[in-house]
């Protein structure tokens, strides 16, 4: 144990261990990178013999929430539950990976290094920590998004591991396709800017108003880099989220101090939006996430189906934003980033991949799976959601358009996947 504390209704302790971090060539050859891992508990039940629940954050390259008060789904969990979070590799409190640490290697060393950093090595650590942390116990999962992923390659490497699985807005198509995938979403996304612009009518001429100046050059992030149309228009990933169309509007409202010229406001928080600096995995690994050897190679897809789409053009007013979808041009654009330009590419092209998900093991599966499908979804499709959930036995699916991708906040979502999971015999013991 490296540090116990309290938060408020919250008693946390941390700890970190060491895996390898080429798990195939083990610690001799490949090294070894930390892992940190902090448990969660309810003050009043420290010493009681609770069952364990372990969070697979979204992303990718997402690190674990920390928590400033009991709220959400985690009073949800700590009623029950010793929740785990062990941040995934690279991210957080876990040895960081960084642009910087890809920068000096050549384009299929970096590639080799990302590729370490994909669904099935996360699996591999969180089997580490289970076995030599909890005893080998049993736990439970809650995937968010990402999550979501992480729990089909767990069903499909350990499930023997796991007592049940419980997923928010992050079931994958299977076979993984990423042309499929950015197919369907640049139609999600475009449904939710047209929802901006009927909200707040005002604002397809006030957005339109700053990609005009935009486009004119010369607008510097307090980094400094340049400002381009297409980087203001990936702000559109918020508006999958609540309440992105509102932080997209009050955004918007304060974008000029004086006609003509920014504010320094706006500067700042677009860069802030913008800059990759809490995750910068998060688009580098983003096509990645697809990368299977039935699939080939991602070969930049969403650019692919960007390029088929005219109406996302820089130039069109009113002017379409754009969501979870990495394009090559951030890793020339955004300073953060550029550390990863030759590797990203590399992988774009890749078609040796590791295979992530075992569809007949996922056929047979036993444990109890519940998801959370919202149908609005602006990331993950909900058809392709529910398609897979068809050939994975033991699944159970709930519909809804209450909520959004982060509908895992309002608590009650984890409680009505364990209803789901309760109703049908409960959690395997």
């Amino acid at each position: 144990m490296t540090a116990e504390y309290h938060l408020p209704g919250i008693r946390v302790a941390e700890r970190r261990t060491e895996v390898p971090l080429d798990w195939r060539a083990g610690t001799d050859a490949g090294g070894t990178i930390e892992l940190l891992v902090r448990e969660l508990v309810d003050p009043d039940r420290a010493r009681d013999d609770l069952p364990l629940l372990v969070y697979l954050q979204g992303g990718p390259g997402g690190a674990n929430p920390r928590p400033l008060r009991r709220d959400g789904w985690i009073d949800e969990a700590l009623r029950d539950y010793r929740v785990v979070l062990v941040d995934q590799r690279g991210t957080g409190g876990s040895t960081p990976l960084e642009a910087v640490d890809v920068a000096g290697l050549d384009a299929a060393a970096g590639a080799d290094l990302l590729a370490l950093h994909r669904a099935d090595s996360i699996v591999r650590d969180l089997e580490h920590v289970r076995e030599t942390l909890y005893g080998g116990r049993r736990w439970a999962t809650l995937g968010q998004s990402y999550g979501g992923f992480l729990t089909l390659t767990y069903l499909s490497q350990a499930p023997h591991a796991l007592t049940a699985c419980y997923v928010c807005g992050g079931i994958p198509g299977t076979p993984p396709r990423a042309a499929e995938v950015y197919a369907r979403t640049f139609d999600r996304v475009a449904a939710k800017t047209g929802e901006l612009y009927r909200r707040f009518p005002g604002d397809a001429d006030a957005i339109a108003r700053i990609a005009d100046r935009i486009a004119e050059g010369d607008v510097l992030l307090p980094d400094g880099d340049v400002l381009t149309v297409r980087r203001f228009q990936s702000l559109g990933i918020d508006l999958g989220m609540k309440p992105g169309h509102e932080r997209l509007h009050w955004l918007v409202e304060k974008a000029f101090a004086r006609p003509g010229r920014f504010s320094a406001a706006f500067l700042h928080d677009v860069h802030a939006l913008s800059a990759s600096a809490g995750n910068p995995l998060f688009w580098t690994l983003q096509e990645s996430i697809y990368g299977d050897p039935a699939s080939g190679a991602t070969a930049w897809a969403a650019q692919a189906e960007r390029d088929r789409r005219p109406e996302f053009g820089e130039d069109r007013r009113p002017l379409l934003f754009t969501g979870e979808m990495a394009f090559p041009w951030m890793f020339d654009e955004v300073r953060l980033l550029r550390g990863f330009r030759d590797a990203v590419h590399a992988l774009a092209e890749r078609t040796d991949w590791t295979p992530l998900y075992d569809t007949e093991r996922l056929a047979a599966n036993d444990v109890p799976l519940a998801a959370a499908v919202y149908f609005d979804d602006m990331y993950v499709d909900a058809g392709l959601q529910l398609d897979t959930l068809t050939r994975i036995g033991n699944a159970q699916s709930w519909v809804t358009n209450e909520f959004e991708h982060d509908g895992i906040g309002s608590g009650r979502t984890f409680t009505h996947l364990r209803e789901l999971v309760r109703d049908r015999g409960g959690e395997k013991r």
